[in-house]
C-alpha cells in the first residue's frame, strides 16, 4: 500500500509505492498542506488501480525519473521476448538449473551457479536466448582472455572452457526447445596446452616417506603407492577399508568439506592394497579406528587438505630441497611406479578410475616399458624390494625435526 511523505528536509511531498517488487520514491514539488495531500492521494490511488489492472505505465506519471526509463526499456524486451516467444537468457537459465540440478553432485552445482552468476549472467542475463548471435559469443570469449586473477596472471585456456561450456548446453536446449539453431554451433573450445607429469622417483618416495611426520607417514604411504584423488583419500571412511580382501573400496569423495558419491561409474572402484599400504592402514586402524575417517584431526573430523598441503606438505618438500610439487602428484606416482613394475595397463587404469587405458598411454606414455601381463605382483615385488629396509634412528629423528 503506498502513501504520500513529506521530506523533512524541504518540506515537499512526494509519493512512495511498489511496482514490480520495487520501491519507487517520487518527488513533487508541492508543499504539505492538506489540499496537496488530498491532490497526491487521488493521484495514487489511481496509479495503484492501474498496477492492479495491469495497465500502468510508469513514464506517463514520472517522465523525468530514472525509473521510467528502466521499466520502459523492461517493457520493450518483454514484449519483444512474447513476439518472439523466446525467454530472456536469464529466465531459461532458472529453467535449466531447476532441471538440471537432479542429475549433479552439489560441488558441481556450485560450479555452475559461480560460473552463472560471475560471467555468464552479467554479459546475457538481458538478452533472449533466441538473439544470442555468434559473434556476441566469440567477443565474450575473447574478452574472458583478458580477465586476470588474483595472481595476476590471465585466465587459463582450460578455465576459459569451464566457464564456456555451460553457455554451450544452456543454447544448445533453448535451441531444441524453442526451435533455432544454436549459435554455438561450430565454435569450438580453447586448445589447452598439454601438461607434463612431475611423478617423484622411488628414491624421493623413500626419502619422503622416512622423513614425514609419523602422524603423516600412513597417510603418504597410502597415497604414493594407491593412486587415491585427494577427495578419495580424505573421504575414506573404514567402512570402506576391506583387510580381508585386502581392498580399497572407493565410494566416495570429500568435495568442499562434503562428502559425496564419486564422479563418475569409472570412479567407483576397488583398490588392491599392497603389502606396504596393507601395514599402513593396520597401524593407522590403531590411531584412528574408533572413528568414521580413516585420516582425520584430534576431532575425528576429516583432514582439510589445503591446511595439510601448506602445514605438512610444502614445507616437508622444502626441508628436503625437492621442486615444489602439488600432492596430486603422488596419483601420478603410483602410475609411473604400477608402469615401471610392467603391471597390465587395463589393471593399472582400473586402479586410477579410469574406464579405458587411452587416458593412461596419453598422460603416462614415456613412462610406459616393455609391458608383461600381471596384475599387481610385479607392483608388490617392486616395493619388497625398495622398501624391505626398516626405517634407521637417523631418518625416525630426522623425522621429528620436520
Amino acid at each position: 500500500m503506498g502513501k504520500i511523505v513529506e521530506r523533512p528536509e524541504t518540506g515537499k511531498l512526494f509519493f512512495d509505492f511498489r511496482y514490480r517488487d520495487k520501491r519507487c520514491r517520487e518527488q513533487t514539488a508541492l508543499d504539505n498542506t492538506p489540499a496537496n495531500r488530498k491532490k497526491l492521494q487521488a493521484i495514487l490511488k489511481r496509479i495503484e488501480a492501474e498496477i492492479t489492472l495491469g495497465t500502468f505505465e510508469y513514464h506517463k506519471y514520472f517522465p523525468n525519473s530514472p525509473k521510467a526509463q528502466e521499466f520502459t526499456r523492461q517493457a520493450e524486451l518483454r514484449r519483444s521476448r512474447e513476439a518472439h516467444d523466446t525467454p530472456l537468457f536469464s529466465e531459461f537459465c532458472e529453467t535449466w538449473m531447476d532441471e538440471m540440478r537432479v542429475q549433479w553432485r552439489k560441488s558441481h552445482i556450485t560450479t555452475i551457479e559461480g560460473t552463472l552468476k560471475n560471467y555468464l549472467i552479467p554479459e546475457f542475463g538481458e538478452k533472449e536466448v533466441g538473439h544470442i548471435t555468434r559473434q556476441e559469443i566469440l567477443s565474450f570469449r575473447a574478452s574472458l582472455a583478458k580477465v586476470q586473477t588474483r595472481s595476476k596472471k590471465p585466465l587459463s585456456a582450460s578455465r576459459i572452457n569451464r566457464i564456456m561450456t555451460p553457455l554451450r548446453m544452456i543454447l544448445g536446449e533453448a535451441a531444441n526447445r524453442f526451435e533455432f539453431t544454436s549459435p554455438f554451433q561450430g565454435i569450438k573450445s580453447l586448445k589447452v596446452p598439454r601438461s607434463d607429469v612431475e611423478p617423484f622417483s622411488l628414491e624421493e618416495v623413500r626419502l619422503i616417506l622416512a622423513t614425514v611426520r609419523a602422524d603423516f607417514r600412513n597417510y603418504y604411504t597410502v597415497r604414493f603407492f594407491t593412486g587415491l584423488r585427494t577427495g578419495e583419500i580424505d573421504g575414506l571412511q573404514w567402512d570402506c577399508v576391506d583387510f580381508q580382501r585386502r581392498q580399497i573400496l572407493v565410494r566416495q569423495a570429500l568435495v568442499n568439506g562434503e562428502i559425496e558419491q564419486t564422479k563418475t561409474d569409472g570412479s567407483y572402484r576397488h583398490i588392491e592394497m599392497p603389502q606396504l599400504v596393507y601395514d599402513a592402514l593396520k597401524d593407522q586402524r590403531k590411531a584412528t579406528g574408533n572413528n568414521t575417517f580413516v585420516f582425520c584431526n584430534g576431532a575425528g573430523n576429516p583432514l582439510e587438505h589445503n591446511n595439510v598441503t601448506k602445514r605438512v606438505w610444502y614445507p616437508l618438500l622444502s626441508h628436503l630441497g625437492l621442486r615444489k610439487r602439488r600432492p596430486y602428484q603422488t596419483r601420478h606416482t603410483a602410475a609411473t611406479l604400477w608402469l615401471a613394475a610392467g603391471e597390465n595397463p587395463e589393471w593399472i587404469a582400473r586402479q586410477m578410475g579410469h574406464t579405458t587405458t587411452e587416458m593412461l598411454f596419453r598422460v603416462y606414455s614415456r613412462y610406459v616399458p616393455n609391458l608383461t601381463r600381471r596384475d599387481g605382483s610385479a607392483f608388490e615385488r617392486l616395493l619388497i624390494n625398495e622398501f624391505e629396509a626398516k626405517v634407521t634412528p637417523e631418518e625416525e629423528a630426522a623425522s621429528d625435526e620436520v
